[in-house]
């Protein structure tokens, strides 16, 4: 069979371009964004995961595709405190994370979730830029850890036993609260805690080894807890929880990437700051809707009990966590200073 000249020279000439695409190809990169919360869509769901998404759209058009996500929810690549250290080892490339669940390897974290410290969300936010934020960004990019969104949530209290609005309300319950911090505030308020995740509290409040559960409002929905309580405490109008749960990435995993990807990942994170904060507020009026019309009784948290709730945390969690070591200290008198 006789070839003619014009297509082996055709051939030749697309040779080039072929090897191009081919090496385009294999330049993509894959990388995980794993977090505890129900899964869902870009348009439709738990707001964190919903966040996850967009950044993973958004990056790759960013990006022309050369990164690519892989988006694993409810924790179905890997148990949620395990997350946090297999970012740290770069095992995991992304992680939508409750901060202070870190802190039995990092000390600091926990002010990511310090009782009545945070109490508002413009409160919260201005960490970033203020003295507070820096330390903290530097404590974790010791550790292997960079922050890539800045997400505070206010949360709330439900409950299968009263409300809880003060303190007194939480004697004999067994609670969650979330932190080693919080915690210690809800046990000298006399509560019996109770260790478990967010995922988790729905079974322990259905097998009845957990009175009451503090987290985030959209944790509060997202989880299905109206189906079992009796009461909720929104955080709509001021709260004694506020958490910083932010989207962290591997930092080995950052530094090896070129700049341009590098960018898109600052860019893209720092733009979805708007919709975490947006969609965090409209959570906290989203849970009074959904469980008031679920037939759980709705009520609020007011100045003179979070007043109560504070004189509590400063003696007990704030006490407790300056204690720990100079960085912890250093860190709390920081975040003090922001009004």
């Amino acid at each position: 069979m006789t070839i003619a000249r014009r297509t082996v020279l055709g051939s030749l000439l697309a040779a080039p371009a072929i090897l191009r695409a081919t090496s385009a190809r294999a330049e993509t990169r894959t990388l995980k964004i794993s977090h505890q919360f129900p899964g869902g869509t870009i348009e439709q769901g738990d707001f964190r995961d919903r966040m996850a998404r967009i950044f993973a759209r958004d990056v790759s058009a960013a990006t022309n595709n050369e990164l690519s996500f892989e988006i694993y929810a409810g924790s179905s690549l890997m148990k949620t405190v395990a997350q946090f250290s297999a970012v740290r080892r770069g095992a995991l490339d992304f992680t939508a994370y409750p901060l202070a669940y870190a802190g039995g390897e990092v000390p600091e974290v926990n002010i990511g979730l310090m009782p009545c410290l945070v109490s508002t969300y413009e409160q919260g936010m201005a960490w970033k830029s203020a003295p507070v934020g820096q330390r903290l960004t530097e404590v974790l990019d010791s550790k292997g850890v960079k922050i890539v969104t800045w997400v505070w949530q206010a949360g709330g209290v439900a409950s299968r036993a009263g409300s809880i609005v003060s303190p007194d309300d939480t004697k004999g319950l067994k609670i969650r609260g979330g932190s080693r911090e919080m915690d210690l505030m809800l046990k000298d308020a006399g509560g019996i805690i109770s260790s478990v995740t967010s995922e988790e509290t729905y079974a322990a409040m259905q097998t009845g080894t957990l009175d009451a559960a503090v987290t985030s409002s959209t944790s509060l929905i997202s989880f299905r807890l109206q189906e079992i309580a009796k009461n909720v405490t929104t955080g709509r109008k001021g709260s004694f929880w506020f958490m910083f749960e932010p989207l962290l990435m591997s930092k080995s995993i950052y530094d090896s990437l070129p700049e341009a990807h590098r960018k898109a990942i600052d860019t893209v994170g720092q733009k979805l700051e708007a919709f975490a904060l947006q969609n965090a507020k409209a959570d906290d009026d989203k849970l009074a809707e959904i469980y008031g019309k679920a037939g759980v009784a709705v009520t609020d948290f007011n100045d003179a009990a979070l007043g109560k709730w504070k004189q509590i945390a400063q003696a007990t969690a704030w006490a407790d966590f300056a204690k720990r070591n100079q960085s912890c200290a250093d860190l709390l008198k920081l975040a003090e200073a922001v009004a």
